[in-house]
């Protein structure tokens, strides 16, 4: 029985696996052309997976592949370099060159070899060592001018990081305008790796987990396998998957699990800190420009992309949602305090049911009394490093937090690829609220993202919509900014006005 695949290259025997069709016609189209091109994404996009079922398809068509790796040559010699490149040589072409000791012959042998048609892909190639990584791409420009009268009719570089600009900087003369773009799965593409699981196994995942699924991952081929694995694994003998079943996963993948991915993410989102912030907290609308340096660093890793209106978003879900826990600052001990002044008589009636006015007034004394400075993360020599957007939302999720601890409530978050929202839905003895916070920055988008909130709360099926709006106290605001209960096409929203001294905290 074949499974879902979270390590190394798909082996359709063996994994559920999605042929990326148009890709392929593609990357044959650019070969038969005999362009030397690129194909670079983040890790865990099905790149690998893709230039194998390209290399399939050269084949049947009469090229001789030669696949190889160089993910741990940042440090080797050449000598180790040129050990594995004549192995592979040998493999695919059947050419000696073992006795070959510069880069450049290499390619010299290569180019005398006229009766052939050669295909030569390169994995991790920005793992190659600097020190001949020059050498190595002006050797296959070489080859690429002359390519109509020798062998090697394409070559195909696949990396994480920006290869086009990593080649052009080594090889500006070579060619290397042309990539193939490799995007995320669609959710057709999702609901058909889940439908072949649900085809061999019988099992199946309920509509709303396909959707939810897709939507946290954003399509990411690695996410998906990798949620759907967790899934199957853990509920191995329901015959349905629901959305119980799958807020568990994804509470595992948000708190517990370890995934070396999303540790590439956090480290360069730490290198970034307030830029990811200010998306993370704010709705500042940073247009898209690759040449910024934070931008494109950030974009070849997965973390953010163009939303299509010329603006940076964020690309999955997912990512935002363990950001958003991974610069919270746990240690600052101020849950225990809130606990200790929690009045309970005062937050449930008699009946168990939540008093959000209480609630939220309980939170403004706190407020007060304790301001935000807690929230903001220092480094060693007491600056801060976290932007005071972030201390406000991490105040109010540290109140909510206490709270529900101590009423035996659960909370989850619904975090958007858009901008400056963070959404969480609170249980509490059987009845469920969304929560927004947002910073006040001008009229209009205070009365629109009331709006938004009751339309989010409708497409969950919730009730009720907390709209918490974080208010300086040294402007004056507009008649129709102020709190109330406001039924919005079904859906009862109440807004809360929290003011802070901005230049204070």
């Amino acid at each position: 029985m074949r499974e879902f695949n979270t390590s190394g290259p798909n082996i359709p025997e063996r994994h559920y696996t999605i042929e990326r069709r148009p890709q392929i016609v593609e990357g044959l189209r650019m070969v038969e052309q005999e362009r030397y091109f690129t194909i670079c994404a983040p890790r865990q996009t099905g790149k690998n997976t893709c230039f194998r079922q390209l290399a399939v398809y050269l084949q049947d068509r009469g090229y001789e592949v030669a696949q190889m790796n160089f993910e741990n040559y940042r440090t080797a010699s050449v000598e180790a370099f040129l050990y594995e490149w004549a192995k592979n040589l040998k493999e695919a072409w059947g050419i000696d060159h073992s006795d070959v000791r510069e880069i450049p012959v290499s390619f010299s042998r290569i180019s005398e070899v006229k009766d052939k048609k050669w295909v030569l892909i390169v994995d991790e190639v920005e793992g190659i060592n600097p020190e001949y990584f020059s050498v190595f791409l002006h050797s296959i420009r070489n080859l690429y001018h002359s390519r109509q009268r020798h062998a090697l009719k394409s070559v195909i570089l696949v990396g994480v990081t920006n290869i086009l600009g990593v080649v052009s900087n080594n090889a500006s003369p070579f060619n290397i305008a042309d990539n193939l773009e490799l995007p995320y799965f669609t959710e057709e593409e999702v609901y058909e790796l889940l439908g072949q699981h649900e085809t061999e196994t019988g099992q199946q995942f309920d509509n709303e987990v396909k959707h939810t699924l897709f939507r946290i991952t954003a399509g990411q081929p690695g996410l998906v396998n990798g949620f759907a694995r967790q899934l199957v694994t853990r509920y191995a003998n329901v015959p349905c998957l629901n959305m119980e079943h799958y807020r568990v996963v994804e509470d595992w993948y948000i708190r517990l699990s370890i995934d070396k991915n999303f540790e590439n993410i956090l480290n360069k989102a730490r290198e970034e800190r307030a830029f990811v912030e200010r998306l993370l907290f704010t709705e500042d609308k940073i247009p898209f420009r690759i040449d910024q340096p934070a931008i494109k660093l950030l974009h070849t890793n997965g973390l953010i992309k163009d939303d299509g209106e010329g603006y940076v978003t964020f690309w999955v879900p997912f990512y935002k949602k363990r950001l958003h826990n991974a610069f919270y600052p746990y240690s600052n001990g101020e849950k225990e305090g809130i606990l200790r002044r929690l009045a309970l008589n005062e937050l449930l009636d008699e009946k168990g049911k939540l008093q959000l006015d209480s609630l939220i007034e309980g939170y403004k004394a706190y407020v007060k009394r304790r301001g935000f400075n807690a929230f903001r993360e220092k480094d060693e020599k007491g600056q801060y490093l976290s932007l005071k957007e972030s201390a406000l939302v991490y105040s109010f999720e540290t109140y909510i937090q206490a709270f529900l601890q101590a009423v035996g409530g659960k909370s989850y978050r619904e975090a958007h690829t858009g901008l400056g929202r963070s959404d969480l839905i609170i249980h509490v003895k059987g009845e469920e609220y969304l929560l927004e916070t947002k910073i006040y920055y001008y009229e209009r988008q205070f009365l629109e993202g009331r709006k938004q909130l009751a339309y989010y709360c409708r497409s969950l099926g919730q009730r009720v919509g907390v709209y918490l709006v974080f208010c300086p106290n040294n402007i004056r605001y507009p008649d129709s900014v102020k709190e109330g209960v406001e039924v919005i096409e079904g859906v009862e929203v109440r807004t809360y006005l929290v003011e802070y001294d901005e230049e204070k905290w």
